[in-house]
């Protein structure tokens, strides 16, 4: 098991949010709380330390406490933000989410932890979930690195150069806030 104080989350809220009209699903709301701030306080019994990589409205977050960084590389999607994280992350471990994540369940770190020596991606009934994994950050640098040389923004082919391991949760989905019928079966006021 990996220590709280070994383990950073990372949430992943720098996207663009083109099928909600360009919203930042950071500042979605469910009962009165943001969307951001909702994801660092589930985490953190289990995480010494949050970083946000946002790339926009960075005072927003820091009002709420949270550290954002913008990516370092504009425009190569979730990479980008992964380079952001393991560039900053000061822990020897890195749990990433996605902002737009509407539930996951307790034992998420720890199912991960226990996997693989250099970290573990999750796998929901809706399939593999890149955005929802542990890693080892040395390594990860590494493989981020390796991938922006190369032109490479693929997160899954990384993890696979990685050889992380998949994690089945079965009966569960960790779910996506992409579609205002998503915010709304999810419970969201509008953001």
């Amino acid at each position: 098991m990996v220590a709280r104080g070994e383990v950073t989350l990372g949430i992943l809220a720098g996207g663009r949010a083109s099928r909600l009209g360009g919203r930042d699903k950071a500042w979605l709301q469910r009962d009165g709380v943001p969307q951001v701030l909702r994801i660092a306080r589930r985490f953190e019994p289990e995480c010494g330390a949050v970083l946000v990589s946002a790339n926009r409205d960075l005072p927003r977050h820091s009002r709420l406490g949270l550290q954002a960084i913008a990516d370092r590389i504009a425009d190569i999607g979730p990479l980008g933000g992964l380079d952001a994280l393991a560039s900053t992350c000061a822990t020897p471990w890195l749990l990433t989410v996605p902002v737009d994540i509407v539930d996951a369940n307790d034992c998420l770190l720890r199912t991960l932890a226990n996997a693989g020596s250099d970290g573990a991606v999750a796998e929901d009934d809706d399939g593999v979930q890149p955005l929802v994994a542990l890693y080892r950050v040395e390594p990860l640098r590494d493989a981020v690195a390796v991938c922006i040389a190369a032109r490479d923004f693929s997160v899954q082919l990384m993890q696979t150069r990685m050889s992380l391991a998949r994690v089945r949760f079965s009966g569960f989905r960790f779910g996506n806030l992409n579609t205002p019928d998503d915010l709304r079966l999810a419970g969201y006021a509008d953001g």
